[in-house]
């Protein structure tokens, strides 16, 4: 069954004795909480909100998969909840109670049409793990080899398609009261929500997504993909190869087990960005009980593996050189492009005239962004906009919701891992070397709009803040540098290149004279950066046996 707003709401509204006793329950529920949290959550006694915590968790845990999905988002931001909060609420990404063994064993007969002795050498009697949607097992099959088996939950369908109604006929009514403005959008996040949950629960269709994202990483030795097993998978049932990994939930425990954990950060964060702004493709559920730790072997670097793959999503190929366009034009403080970049995403109404919404993004976003990339976070942002949120007309794209997510999760785990993580500490690096090398029309539009100024003159100190984001905080700045600078000029004498040979010429060569301040400038730029011998040996190693 897909989602479908419309139908649900008629299938729940003529049958009260669904909907009437669950609003009551939810609502009930809820205020209590808030009731609760009103008297006691400003203590500062540690057992008071311990004991906060676990209260927050039942009621997430009580009122069902769709509940438990947001609480699993607000387990990934140590910034946004207090640490004793989070070790409660991560109990939300892979601790929730089990159904009943004797339920699932019929389910995994009933799916795979034989009986569990005939499919499996060895089925433990309890799961190892049981999430919002289904149980895992570990399990073994005839050949030997070692698998999870994750198991969907009874009934989840009715209570999905009836909390899903009732939660955006609530929105309806209360979302005027909630303090963010988020406009007719609130309805159309909600039915993102939806379809992106009525994916999940589709066993067959986490298999498909499973085995394309496993396509993205074929020839990077840092990904670890569990394969699908076709045989024993089915809607319900999802049988996969057995990953043996250490939980990213706890610096210490990945020091004791030998990894680094800021190596697993870069990992995963450069994974992340590597699948919104170049595979266009991602996962979007990326919190700490999806991703695990591979304990390095000797000689071996360190690997993050990705598991659970009901929650992807993707991004045009538009949207996609939007946003890596929009994130150089907010390092360079661009302020007039990155209004543009919002009113083409749809964070903006085109009718908008944004001379008015310049200046907002300057007071916004110029106090959190210094001269250091390393100073910028997504909650510095979000806190900048909830201030401005009644004024002005921003508004959050349905289509965002999920990149949004699914960020936002990545930076909260990488932020538990490392308190002082900066998202665009690598971010940046990556988009910059894409800028500087990659042989494709759509970052060279970018990029001749980075480095070119209106009247065709070279940017150069643009140019310049590439190249130091890349090496920023590097011990050998120039050498790093070399593999860039030799694609670069791959790309400078490829036929893709020629746009920006013809420009780099018209900005040289001007009223037929050769313009000797933009040519010593950009020589002074390669010097500093380089030193000429350098590269030339980096760029030609033959060159080597001629100047030693």
């Amino acid at each position: 069954m897909r989602y479908d707003a419309n139908r649900d709401f008629i299938w729940l509204i003529f049958q009260p004795w669904i909907w009437i006793p669950r609003v009551i329950v939810i609502v009930y529920s809820i205020i209590i909480f808030v009731v609760r949290l009103l008297i006691q959550g400003k203590s500062q006694d540690e057992d008071v909100q311990r004991k906060l915590g676990r209260e927050l968790l039942s009621l997430l845990t009580r009122l069902g998969p769709c509940f438990i999905k947001t609480g699993q988002s607000l387990s990934t931001r140590p910034d946004l909840i207090s640490k004793v909060w989070l070790e409660e609420l991560t109990k939300l990404q892979d601790n929730l109670p089990a159904f009943n063994h004797l339920i699932a064993i019929d389910i995994v007969e009933k799916e795979l049409n034989n009986k569990i002795e005939n499919l499996f050498r060895k089925f433990p009697n309890k799961p190892i793990a049981s999430a919002s949607l289904g149980v895992v097992y570990k399990a073994q099959l005839k050949t030997g080899n070692f698998v999870a088996v994750k198991v969907q939950r009874p009934g989840l369908t009715f209570i999905i398609r009836r909390d899903l109604a009732i939660i955006k006929i609530l929105a309806f009514i209360f979302g005027p009261l909630l303090p963010l403005n988020l406009g007719f959008g609130l309805g159309e996040i909600i039915d993102e929500f939806g379809t992106s949950l009525f994916n999940e629960i589709d066993y067959e269709k986490e298999a498909d997504n499973a085995e394309e994202f496993s396509m993205l990483y074929v020839d990077n030795k840092s990904i670890v993909v569990p394969n699908v097993e076709r045989l024993y998978s089915s809607s319900k049932v999802i049988t996969t190869s057995w990953i043996e990994g250490i939980k990213l939930g706890d610096r210490n425990n990945l020091i004791e087990n030998n990894v680094n954990p800021t190596n697993i950060i870069e990992i995963a964060v450069i994974s992340g960005i590597q699948q919104l702004l170049e595979f266009g493709y991602f996962h979007a559920d990326p919190h700490p009980g999806n991703l695990f730790a591979i304990k390095p072997k000797e000689g071996l670097l360190d690997r993050l593996a990705y598991i659970d793959f009901g929650m992807m999503d993707s991004i045009s190929d538009k949207d996609r050189v939007i946003l890596t366009g929009a994130i150089v034009h907010l390092i360079n403080k661009d302020f007039e492009s990155l209004s543009k970049d919002f009113q083409k995403l749809g964070f903006l109404s085109k009718e908008q005239n944004i001379s008015k919404i310049i200046p907002v993004f300057e007071e916004v976003l110029g106090g959190v962004l210094t001269k250091e990339v390393n100073s910028f976070n997504l909650k510095n942002i979000t806190d900048k906009f909830s201030e401005l949120m009644y004024e002005y007309p921003f508004r959050v794209p349905a289509r965002f919701a999920l990149i949004i997510r699914a960020v936002v999760s990545q930076e909260g785990l990488a932020l538990n891992l490392d308190p002082s993580f900066k998202i665009l500490r690598f971010a940046y690096p990556y988009v910059a070397r894409r800028l500087l090398t990659d042989q494709n029309d759509e970052m060279l539009d970018i990029l001749m709009d980075v480095i070119f100024d209106k009247d065709d003159g070279i940017r150069v100190d643009r140019l310049e803040a590439l190249l130091e984001v890349i090496t920023e905080g590097s011990e050998l700045p120039g050498t790093e540098l070399i593999p860039v600078a030799r694609d670069s000029i791959k790309l400078l004498i490829s036929s893709q290149g020629s746009k920006i040979r013809s420009k780099l010429l018209m900005s040289l060569i001007k009223n037929d004279k050769i313009n000797i301040s933009e040519a010593r400038d950009l020589i002074k730029l390669i010097r500093k950066k380089f030193g000429l011998n350098s590269l030339a040996k980096g760029i030609f190693p033959g060159l080597k046996t001629i100047t030693t």
